[in-house]
C-alpha cells in the first residue's frame, strides 16, 4: 500500500480533551476522528487494526466450533419487556418508537435475541450444545463517555451465546471460552487478568472479566500475589487491613460502661473532623450513609476508615441504588446529613439499616477471640452520629444498641488481607477488555427456549454469554505498549507488518529499490506501508514512530549501492543490509518481536 493512496491524517498535537495516552495516540497517529460525543470514526489505520483483531477472534472461536450469524441492531421492544430488562435497565438504552408507533430499541447487548432465536430453532437435546456468536454493533447511552475508543456510546462488539442442557454442558461451554479468549489476548499482544466480576444487568450465577492493567482503565482490580486471588473490587473480599493502633481501642472483657453518651460535635460533619474532636481514630467511627433503593430508604454503615462499594449494597439489596437527597435524609432519620447514625432512629421508620461484616460484633465473628481469622478483633465501642444537629454519640455497641443487617459492602483495599490466604492484596486499575457470565436459564425461562431430553421431559436451555470488544483491545494495546514518540504496535494486530520510508521520491535509485523491496516483501506475504510522499525526511520519520508499526526498512542514500536500513520499532538497532536480503531481515525482527 502506497501511503499516497492511504488516508492517514497525523496530526503533532493531542487532542485538548484527552488524557488517557490511547485516545491521544490514536487520534495523532490518524487511527480515529470523534464524530460526537462518544461516537468515534474508524480511519483506515484504524479499520485495519479492528480488521487484525477480529481476524484473530474470528479464528479461535471458530476453533472451539462456534458457529457466526449476524442479528440486528434494531429491536421491538416486546423482547426485552420479556426478559424484564426494558424495564429494569436504566437510561443507558437507547428507546424509540416506528411510524407505527411501536416501542424499539438500539441493542444494548444480545441475549433476548438469540435467545428468541433458540426458543424457535432448538428442540430436542440432540440439537444442543450450540455456540453462536457474530461482531455486531452495541449501542449504549453512556452518562460519562470519555477516553476515546474506551468509553463510548457506539461499538463493535463480539458477543457469543452457548446453549446447552444442564449445568454441566455450561461449564463445558465456559471452559472453552476462557481457552479461547486466553489465545486471542496472548496473540493480540496484550497482558489481561481474568478477575471474578458481577453479573449486573445481564445477570446469571457467575461472571468473570477480562481486565488489561492501565491507568486509562476505570475499573480497579484486587490481586494476590501467593495464592492468584483477583476480583473486582466491586465484588473482592477482604480481610479488613489498615487498622494500626486498633488495638489500644479495644475494651476488657468487662462489658461498656451504659447506654451512648451523647457530646457536642458543632459543624464536625466528616470522619477526619470527628476523628480529630473525639480524640479517635476513624476505625473507631461508624460512618453512615442514606440511600434510596427505589422508594426505600437504606442506611449503610461502615467503619469510618472503610469506603462503601455502591455495587456491593446494590447486590445485596438486588436493587439498583443512589444517594438520598438532603430532603430525603432528613425524612428517613429525622435529622440532617453529616450527624445521622444507627441509634434513636424514628420509631415505626421505614428505614431499612444494613452494617458491613467489618462492624460485626466480635463474639458474632468466630475465631479464638471472637475476630474473624486472620484479622483484629473489632473495637467493642463506637462513634456516631445521633441523629440530632452537631451531636454524635460516642460508646456506641453493634449488637446491643441497635440491630442491623450484615453485609460485606466496604470496598477492598491495597494491603488488606487476601480472603483466600491472608496475604495482603495489591490494587490495580485496568481496562474492561471482555466478560463471560454464566446465565443459566435466566433468559431462556421467560423467553420460552426448552428443549425436551432424553426422556420427553421439556427442559429450559442453560445458557452462557460471552462478549469481547475490539476496540478496547487496540485501545489496551496503545496503553501497554507506547513511547515518548508514539505507538509500538502488537505484531499482530498492527495495521501493517513493514513501514517501507523512501527519503527522497524523486531519487530514480531510490525509487527502483523501494519497489523492489516493496514488491519482494509483497510476495512473501507481509503487508507493507510504502511512504512514497514527497514530505521531509523528519516528518516521515515522525510519521513511522507515530504509526508504530513493528519494523522499519528505509531506502536512502546507499541505495544506488544496494543498501537499506532495517530496524524494529521495539528497542531495535537501526542495522544496513542488502536490499535483497530485506525479506530474510524482516522474518528474523518479526520472529524476535512481540
Amino acid at each position: 500500500m502506497r501511503a499516497t493512496a492511504l488516508f492517514m491524517p497525523t496530526v503533532k498535537e493531542d487532542p485538548a480533551d484527552a488524557e488517557a495516552v490511547s485516545h491521544k495516540l490514536m487520534v495523532r497517529g490518524g487511527f480515529v476522528r470523534q464524530f460526537a460525543s462518544g461516537i468515534y470514526v474508524m480511519l483506515p489505520l484504524g479499520w485495519r487494526v479492528m480488521q487484525r483483531i477480529c481476524r484473530i477472534i474470528r479464528e479461535e472461536m471458530d476453533g472451539i466450533g462456534a458457529l457466526e450469524l449476524s442479528m440486528p441492531t434494531l429491536h421491538p421492544a416486546d423482547v426485552w419487556q420479556a426478559s424484564g430488562r426494558y424495564d429494569a435497565i436504566g437510561q443507558e438504552m437507547f428507546r424509540l418508537q416506528d411510524r407505527g408507533g411501536r416501542d424499539m430499541v438500539l441493542a444494548m447487548t444480545h441475549e433476548e435475541v438469540f435467545t428468541w432465536l433458540a426458543s424457535r430453532e432448538l428442540r430436542s437435546y440432540r440439537d444442543l450444545p450450540q455456540i453462536w456468536y457474530q461482531l455486531q454493533l452495541k449501542f449504549r447511552d453512556e452518562p460519562r463517555p470519555k477516553g476515546g475508543v474506551l468509553r463510548v456510546r457506539e461499538f463493535l462488539m463480539k458477543d457469543s451465546y452457548s446453549f446447552d442442557l444442564d449445568d454441566a454442558g455450561l461449564e463445558e461451554s465456559y471452559a472453552k471460552h476462557i481457552g479461547a479468549y486466553d489465545h486471542i489476548f496472548q496473540r493480540c499482544g496484550i497482558d489481561i487478568y481474568r478477575v471474578e466480576s458481577d453479573s449486573g444487568f445481564m445477570g446469571g450465577a457467575q461472571a468473570h472479566e477480562y481486565i488489561s492493567p492501565s491507568p486509562a482503565g476505570e475499573d480497579r482490580i484486587a490481586l494476590c500475589e501467593a495464592c492468584g486471588y483477583a476480583a473486582n473490587v466491586e465484588l473482592a473480599r477482604s480481610v479488613a487491613g489498615g487498622t494500626d493502633g486498633l488495638e489500644a481501642l479495644l475494651k476488657s472483657d468487662e462489658e461498656p460502661e451504659g447506654p451512648p453518651r451523647e457530646v457536642a460535635t458543632p459543624e464536625t460533619r466528616t470522619i477526619d473532623e470527628v476523628s480529630g474532636l473525639l480524640g479517635v481514630l476513624p476505625a473507631a467511627i461508624i460512618k453512615a450513609l442514606v440511600y434510596m433503593a427505589g422508594d426505600q430508604p437504606v442506611m449503610a454503615l461502615v467503619r469510618g476508615d472503610h469506603d462503601l462499594h455502591e455495587s456491593k449494597l446494590a447486590r445485596y439489596l438486588r436493587s439498583e441504588v443512589r444517594a438520598a437527597l438532603p430532603e430525603e435524609v432528613l425524612a428517613a432519620t429525622g435529622c440532617e446529613v453529616g450527624f445521622v447514625g444507627p441509634v434513636g432512629l424514628p420509631e415505626g421508620g421505614r428505614l431499612r439499616v444494613v452494617a458491613d461484616e467489618s462492624l460485626r460484633p466480635a463474639t458474632q465473628c468466630g475465631g479464638e477471640d471472637g475476630a474473624t481469622p486472620g484479622s483484629l478483633a473489632r473495637p467493642r465501642e463506637y462513634a456516631a452520629g445521633a441523629n440530632k444537629p452537631h451531636t454524635h454519640l460516642v460508646g456506641v455497641v453493634v449488637g446491643r444498641d441497635f440491630q442491623p443487617e450484615f453485609a460485606d459492602l466496604r470496598e477492598a483495599r491495597a494491603g488488606d488481607g487476601c480472603p483466600q490466604c491472608g496475604q495482603p492484596l495489591r490494587i490495580e486499575q485496568g481496562i474492561e477488555v471482555a466478560n463471560i457470565f454464566k446465565l443459566g436459564t435466566k433468559y431462556s425461562t421467560p423467553l420460552g427456549a426448552t428443549v425436551l431430553d432424553e426422556g420427553g421431559k421439556e427442559r429450559p436451555i442453560v445458557m452462557g454469554s460471552y462478549g469481547i470488544g475490539p476496540a478496547r483491545i487496540a485501545a489496551a494495546a496503545v496503553e501497554q505498549s507506547n513511547d515518548e514518540r508514539g505507538i509500538v504496535w502488537p505484531k499482530a494486530i498492527a495495521p501493517f507488518d513493514v513501514h517501507l520510508v523512501q527519503v527522497q521520491v524523486k531519487d530514480a535509485a531510490q525509487s527502483e529499490v523501494a519497489a523492489a523491496v516493496h514488491d519482494a516483501l509483497s510476495a512473501e506475504g507481509w503487508e507493507v506501508l510504502w511512504d512514497d510522499r514527497d514530505e521531509r525526511p523528519g516528518f516521515k520519520f515522525a510519521d513511522a514512530e507515530l504509526i508504530g508499526c513493528p519494523v522499519r526498512v528505509t531506502v536512502g542514500k546507499k541505495a544506488a549501492q544496494g543498501v537499506v536500513e532495517i530496524e524494529a520499532r521495539r528497542g531495535g538497532a537501526r542495522e544496513e543490509i542488502p536490499a535483497v536480503d530485506c525479506g530474510s531481515h524482516v522474518r528474523r525482527l518479526w520472529e524476535a518481536a512481540s
